[in-house]
């Protein structure tokens, strides 16, 4: 069987489309999750507990910013190396993946996109490494899929600017030395900021209480009269532009992970499928289970040929942010359909934390939602498919 080689399907043998390079890579991170994350995963998940070891140990194994310069502390690698990073940490959980994502695609990439040579040398290799978490505020309190029409704010105080509002569902937030936070001036232009930790007036209260993404830290960030240096501003974007261009690169990894997702849960309902005997036999034996796996393979196999076309085009300079945006949706209401029917496959035990299926499946009702939600995905199709926007 072609999955048994690699450790994970792969059935159309899109190893072969692979560097030696990316092998290495995916293996390195194969075992750094088996290490680290596998073994405490369902107690921290249990226990809500974000365990903040694991952002140093990230940037040791090089999971923040891998598309970054290696002179700023990033590998300096292509965007098919950062897919597979973010599906062998979200084959351990989507939660960690989130942690690594918003590091590199939200904090990471708009310093090194957007940022001054300043900025880009006093804050990137401190984040590459771990040592600094950071956060994205975007999203508010009462703007999610509208991001325009934020009211966080910026007035210009002549030697610093002072920052007031909130964001809301924030990952990292509670832990992070540094936020990129996205704000209107007084000519109502979006701008990005950077904020650090300790600026009073900067507090970043915890979310509590969730059911899914329970091994991630999650929090607002409230500005009450933040005054901000100037040199924190990010000189080399204005409007929606840039936040929307850090959400692409966010969501072209979320379309990777969700593929790790949905590889973890065929992998634990094919074994379990082969063990669980009933009317003397395998249920894998029985046509609806056998019906079930084929349908999870084919499906994976599908999401794994779309995710590398796509990172060959994000290689090429030529992915666009609808192609994304497809990628993102299908990838992972792929992978939250067959986390259900792996739950079915296990039966009772698909509830319980001996199995990782449970987990999985509220993991992705989180990450079906954030970066754009599964129906603005679909609309951001439709507009580009009859060149009318459904939402503005």
């Amino acid at each position: 069987m072609a999955y048994e080689s690699t450790g994970a399907p792969d059935y159309y043998n899109i190893d072969d489309l692979l560097t030696e390079e990316h092998r290495l890579i995916r293996q390195t991170l194969r075992d750094f999750v088996k290490r680290e994350i596998s073994p405490n995963i369902e107690q921290w998940a249990q226990d809500a507990h974000f365990p903040s070891e694991i952002v140093r140990k990230f940037g040791d194994v090089g999971a923040f910013g891998p598309t970054i310069p290696a002179e700023y502390g990033g590998g300096g690698l292509d965007y098919i190396s950062y897919g597979i990073i973010m599906q062998e940490i979200e084959r351990g959980d989507s939660g960690m993946r989130s942690t690594a994502s918003v590091q590199g695609s939200l904090v990471m990439y708009p310093i090194y996109a957007y940022g001054s040579e300043e900025q880009r040398r006093k804050y990137l290799p401190k984040l590459a490494s771990g040592e600094w978490l950071g956060c994205f505020g975007l999203t508010e309190p009462d703007h999610g899929s509208n991001p325009g029409g934020m009211t966080t704010n910026i007035k210009d105080m002549g030697d610093h600017y002072l920052l007031n509002g909130a964001k809301m569902w924030i990952s990292n937030s509670p832990e992070s030395q540094v936020a990129v936070v996205w704000a209107k001036n007084e000519q109502g232009r979006i701008k990005g900021l950077i904020v650090e930790r300790g600026m009073e007036g900067f507090t970043t209260p915890e979310i509590h209480n969730k059911w899914s993404l329970r091994a991630s830290t999650t929090g607002e960030l409230v500005f009450d009269n933040v005054k901000v240096p100037k040199e924190n501003l990010l000189p080399n974007v204005e409007g929606l532009r840039g936040p929307l261009g850090c959400l692409d690169s966010a969501r072209y990894g979320i379309a990777w992970g969700a593929i790790g997702v949905a590889i973890d849960c065929y992998e634990s309902a094919r074994k379990y499928a082969m063990e669980r005997i009933q009317f003397d036999k395998p249920i894998g034996a029985f046509q609806l289970t056998q019906k079930k796996l084929a349908e999870m393979l084919t499906e994976i196999t599908k999401a794994q040929l779309l995710a590398w076309r796509l990172g060959t085009l994000k290689n090429e300079g030529k992915a666009t942010t609808q192609q994304i945006s497809m990628a993102k949706r299908n990838n992972v209401d792929m992978a939250l359909h067959i986390a259900r029917e792996a739950r079915q496959i296990h039966g009772g035990m698909g509830i319980t934390g001996e199995y990782p299926i449970m987990r999985h499946m509220m993991n992705l009702e989180s990450v079906i939602t954030y970066e754009g939600t599964h129906d603005i995905h679909l609309l951001i199709t439709g507009a580009d498919i009859t060149g009318i926007s459904a939402f503005k």
